[in-house]
């Protein structure tokens, strides 16, 4: 068998990491192995898989690098401070594996790279709950006896009664949403059940060397939207109002905005206080309202800048609900999420306004994809679980051997930039798309990639193109162009992929999967994306989180809103309810 896989491997074809632990565990010759999981709470997770039997040294290393995806998966997941092997430890060959993992995931390193990535989060988020660093544990087989059978938790009140307790608490608030992307931030503003503006800044946050360069925005952005509403209730200055109106155009630079809310807070001084709450969704490990993975291409700069420390640093950033918290009138609500999370407490939002509010019983699964992949679960009871979900950095292919070797900084890589490793970010989202695209037809990118040395990526300056080159694909796409359709059905397939591996690890309730961001504001788009989704995991629903899902107040005021769009501001206007959450 691994011979076999070996050569489609060598032929750049993907060996899906869901099949591979299928087959091996119906492997009657594959030595058993159990994952046991410690969270950082002290709950206890088993995830069973089986380790085939080698002939050679690249066998060897084809199964060691199973063992290791396996392992990084449940921790890309969950996080945790202990992982557990079980496993026959009189096997020679299957304990000198497991003896590696120590150097592999750099356990015992200051700084580390590769597998290693979520060995740093897991003591980041260590040291936020006061427990102890990661380690691994060898133990026999053996003595492994089963998890005892967790007790379903009952919900103190339906999940569809919560969530429209919490918009009933929003109409008579004034509130700010943040969707905090890779390539832009969506901003939206209301007060009570009236959205009184929205606005869209571009940036790179991945080119900054500092966290300040990162909040700035950010907290600028936040007082514009808070100056857009007081000045609602306010007769300014006819220059001072008009300067206001130009902050929020798309392309208006942050000096421009910063003079005009500085005018507006000079001429109202504390009546310009009127932030009741603010709901911030962000690409990055958050746990109770504090930002702490730290390993994502966006703080890449901030980790190689040997001018400062980083984790002082990075703390600065995970202080960032304090500083927002001061942007508010006393008392005023502030929550942070993962951008996956926020999609899902903004489908349920959704859903539990509609005629389908009893989809909620299993809880909510969504994503959202643009320059990542987010991921997030909402339970039946009305629960974020605290837990990364770090699906954009799951491996989830162990083949396609001659894209793997291109630098993760080439557009033809399969390996994410932050960790180096071969992962779920370069099957899904813009990379997905660029790559899927120069591997398919490479006319798709004329005009957009620039050569650095041998390393084909698409040009950051004098232009930033990245946003540029996806909207021609999609636009592609929408056309009819039939390689253009086909990036599109890929990456609808490979999002399946990461959905069976999802349900490896997570066990959802429910078996619809929403879909926010700019791969679904496209319809066309989108139904390419749903038909790859159905070739590969016909037994899950692909929803578009689009105008259709519009039942809230505020939901349907941005739908009739005519120059933006439910699916890119929809978690800017989730993030206001979540607010409240």
């Amino acid at each position: 068998m691994l011979s076999e896989l070996l050569d489609i491997a060598r032929a750049d074809s993907p060996l899906w990491l869901p099949e591979l632990r299928e087959a091996f565990l119906n492997d009657p010759s594959a030595r058993p192995v159990i994952l046991r999981l410690t969270l950082h709470d002290g709950t206890e997770r088993d995830f069973p898989c089986a380790v085939p039997k080698w002939e050679n040294d690249g066998e060897r290393r084809f199964c060691a690098e199973f063992l290791y995806a396996c392992a990084y998966n449940c921790l890309a997941a969950y996080s945790g401070r202990e992982l557990r092997l079980f496993f026959d430890v009189g096997d020679e060959e299957l304990l000198a594996l497991g003896s590696t993992l120590d150097a592999v995931f750099q356990v015992n390193e200051p700084r580390r790279r590769g597998f290693g990535k979520v060995v740093s989060i897991a003591d980041r988020i260590a040291r936020s709950y006061g427990g102890p660093a990661f380690r691994f544990v060898l133990e026999s087989i053996a003595d492994y006896a089963p998890l005892p059978a967790k007790a379903e938790k009952e919900a103190s009140a339906p999940l569809d009664e919560k969530l429209r307790t919490i918009c009933s608490g929003a109409s008579s608030l004034r509130l700010c949403g943040i969707d905090v992307g890779g390539t832009d931030i969506k901003l939206a503003a209301s007060d009570g059940d009236r959205l009184v503006c929205t606005r869209e800044f571009d940036w790179n946050p991945a080119a900054y060397e500092t966290a300040e360069e990162i909040i700035g925005p950010i907290l600028l952005l936040t007082r514009l939207m808070r100056a857009c509403i007081a000045a609602e209730k306010a007769l300014l200055p006819v220059e001072t109002s008009a300067a206001l109106t130009e902050a929020l155009e798309k392309d208006a630079p942050l000096p421009k905005v910063r003079a005009a809310v500085e005018a507006v807070e000079d001429y109202l001084g504390g009546r310009v206080n009127v932030l009741d709450g603010v709901g911030l969704s962000f690409p990055d490990i958050v746990i109770r309202d504090r930002i702490l993975g730290g390993e994502t291409p966006k703080t890449d700069e901030m980790r190689k800048n040997t001018a400062i420390d980083y984790e002082t640093a990075f703390a600065k950033l995970s202080a960032l609900g304090d500083a927002l918290r001061g942007l508010c009138r006393e008392g005023g609500h502030v929550h942070i999420i993962n951008d996956g999370s926020m999609a899902a407490f903004t489908a349920a939002m959704e859903l539990a306004h509609s005629e389908n509010a009893a989809d909620l019983r299993g809880g909510v699964v969504a994503h959202s994809l643009g320059t990542d992949l987010g991921t997030g679960v909402l339970t039946a009871e009305g629960e974020i679980p605290p837990l990364p979900l770090e699906m954009y950095d799951l491996i989830l292919d162990l083949g396609s051997f001659l894209s793997r070797a291109f630098p993760p900084e080439d557009l033809r890589s399969t390996r994410n930039e932050n960790s180096g490793l071969a992962g779920a970010r370069r099957y899904m989202g813009q990379a997905a798309a660029y790559r899927l695209a120069w591997k398919l037809e490479p006319k798709l990118l004329d005009g957009f990639t620039t050569l650095d040395g041998d390393c084909l990526q698409i040009a950051s300056e004098p232009q930033d193109m990245r946003k540029p080159c996806l909207e021609a694909l999609m636009r592609a796409a929408e056309e009819g162009d039939p390689v253009a359709c086909e990036v599109f059905r890929e990456i609808g397939q490979n999002l399946a992929v990461v959905s069976r591996e999802m349900v490896y690890l997570v066990h959802p309730k429910t078996d619809a999967r929403f879909l926010f961001g700019r791969f679904v504001k496209r319809p066309a788009v989108f139904t390419l994306l749903n038909e790859g989704f159905r070739t590969y995991a016909p037994e899950l629903r692909l929803l578009p989180s689009d105008e259709g899902l519009a039942r809230t107040p505020l939901m349907r005021a941005l739908a009739k809103t005519s120059d933006v769009t439910v699916a890119q501001f929809g978690q800017a206007v989730g993030a206001m309810y979540y607010a409240l959450s």
